[in-house]
């Protein structure tokens, strides 16, 4: 039996997440879905809390058949002893998917098997562009899976994330988003 751990922000969880988790569960028997950063909220570049993170990730995944355990990981800020840290947090794996060279490097030097997948759209899908596609008022709701569009509606996800902005990114001058 494989069980595969897959970490990432998901701020928010979109459709490369969607495309890398469904080729996981293709070849593992077990997913664990860690939600890295999960003591950050209200902010600028991490909007979403934890649990919010975690229903988007849940409501996306109805669909696989298979065992999905997803568990909000916080940083610890002491890479040297991360893995360790994310080893007691989670149901034991037999190895990691990551893109993120820092990840890989840990987990390699950790002796864990880590495999990195194919990304899916990177240009247009990551979560900084759908943010960004957020504050502008832009199209972003066809670069997340539909049962995430529910719960960034629910909770006013894009108000929030306009409102953080506001905060962070306006020009004195014409109160327009610097992103824009």
């Amino acid at each position: 039996m494989i069980r595969a751990l897959y970490i990432g922000r998901f701020q928010p969880y979109h459709n490369g997440h969607q495309y890398v988790i469904e080729h996981i569960a293709r070849e593992a028997d077990e997913l664990v879905i860690g939600i890295g950063s999960a003591q950050l909220s209200h902010e600028p570049a991490d909007p979403f809390t934890a649990g919010e993170r975690m229903l988007m990730i849940t409501r996306a995944l109805q669909m696989i058949k298979k065992p999905v355990y997803v568990i909000p990981l916080e940083d610890i800020n002491r890479n040297a002893l991360w893995v360790s840290h994310v080893r007691a947090m989670t149901p034991p794996f037999h190895q990691i998917y990551s893109g993120n060279p820092l990840v890989i490097r840990l987990f390699h030097e950790a002796g864990i098997t880590v495999l990195t997948p194919a990304m899916y759209e990177r240009a247009t899908l990551s979560g900084t562009t759908i943010r960004e596609r957020m504050i502008c008022g832009n199209n972003w709701e066809d670069l997340v899976p539909a049962p995430v569009y529910q719960v960034i509606q629910e909770i006013d996800g894009v108000s929030r994330v306009q409102a953080l902005a506001r905060d962070d990114m306006t020009c004195p001058e014409d109160g327009e988003y610097a992103a824009c």
